[in-house]
């Protein structure tokens, strides 16, 4: 088949490596980044250092309200699936480029298949929920990486060419496990000075709105980092570092190390090293229950039910107090659970496009 895929956002790429990299092996690919991550650190090193082919389109969109984003990438995904006529759309999670690009192929009577499909917060205050619904009531096959998707799935009368196969994102978690070593990374503080990871550290990652569109609720989180004992580590998002560069003004963080945003490698292994990571990202949370790293997550809903076990990951809200009171509660991984599927997600996907013939 001739496939064309749509990226846009750091998540993707990550998933894209693994799905790529079996994909190419039986059917024609033609992958488009829509620019919706366009900064280097976010976009360009993940091509770079996970060998994702380039990409035979770059959109160039990014910024603008949800609206003007999406609008502007259906009107020019439109285009590139006119051009290049192809028999399925691939997808991959919950982004504007998602529900973009499937809005475009549906009017165009192409078929959807859907990957990290049926993930649900139960709330439209999420604009990333709104993209998921969207997406997985128009395509053709839905591939789900948990149970609990699943479940959400049939909720909602998706079972159609609904399969549970894992998660690609655990693939590309295992393949690329150990490929940077830890001595191998160079911090590169705000500053400009390079920094050697600590021998003990925590990781942070924060970039949702919720979190630092107030420099209250970012301190909070950044509060918490501090009196935690241990340095941590916190790779800042480009569009937080104005904020963060305010709040290192106003108050001393001596625990912390503010540096610029980490390729996945460093990334991989600085969550297989962290001793605890507090994080607002569906994917590091993921990543940190992998690892099988206690997490707290700040975010207002479970994103991943699944993580959610004998204190693995931990809702906590933007409240010093609160994310270190959680911190207390000791975490216990069970080796024999595995809802995130054998680290072969892709090959089950594929495998079921190949057999199953379901798009014709």
């Amino acid at each position: 088949m001739k496939i064309v895929t749509v990226v846009g956002a750091r998540p993707q790429f990550i998933k894209a490596a693994a799905m790529s990299r079996v994909l190419r092996r039986e059917h024609q690919e033609i992958l488009v980044h829509t620019g919706q991550h366009y900064d280097p650190n976010m976009s360009d090193v993940f091509f770079e250092e996970l060998g994702i082919p380039q990409p035979e389109y770059n959109l160039g969109i990014s910024g603008g309200s949800h609206a003007q984003m999406t609008g502007r990438m259906l009107i020019a995904i439109e285009e590139v699936l006119l051009k290049e006529s192809p028999d399925a759309l691939l997808v991959y999670g919950d982004t504007n480029s998602t529900m973009a690009a499937s809005l475009a192929a549906v009017k165009l009577h192409i078929p959807i298949i859907h990957v990290e499909a049926a993930a649900r917060l139960g709330t439209f205050s999420n604009p990333e929920e709104v993209n998921r619904v969207v997406t997985d009531h128009i395509s053709s096959i839905l591939f789900a990486c948990v149970p609990s998707a699943v479940e959400f799935a049939r909720k909602e009368g998706l079972e159609r060419n609904l399969f549970l196969v894992g998660d690609p994102m655990y693939d590309a978690f295992l393949y690329y496990k150990g490929h940077r070593a830890l001595e191998q990374i160079q911090l590169k503080s705000l500053d400009g000075k390079i920094r050697m990871v600590p021998d003990h550290f925590n990781y942070l990652t924060c970039h949702r709105q919720e979190n630092t569109q107030s420099d209250d609720n970012l301190k909070e989180i950044l509060f918490a980092m501090e009196s935690m004992g241990i340095p941590s580590i916190y790779p800042v998002h480009p569009r937080n570092q104005e904020a963060a560069r305010r709040i290192m003004e106003k108050d001393r963080f001596r625990n912390i190390l503010f540096v610029e945003p980490v390729g996945y490698l460093d990334s991989n292994t600085l969550v297989n090293n962290a001793q605890r990571i507090v994080t607002d990202s569906g994917g590091v949370q993921r990543e940190a229950f992998f690892a099988e790293k206690p997490c707290i997550t700040v975010f207002d809903y479970v994103v991943w039910p699944e993580t959610m076990v004998n204190h693995c990951n931990q809702l906590a809200k933007p409240d010093a107090k609160d994310i270190l009171d959680k911190c207390k509660n000791k975490a216990v991984f069970d080796t024999q659970y595995r809802p995130f599927g054998d680290g072969h997600a892709c090959e089950r996907m594929c495998d079921i496009l190949r057999k199953e013939n379901i798009l014709r």
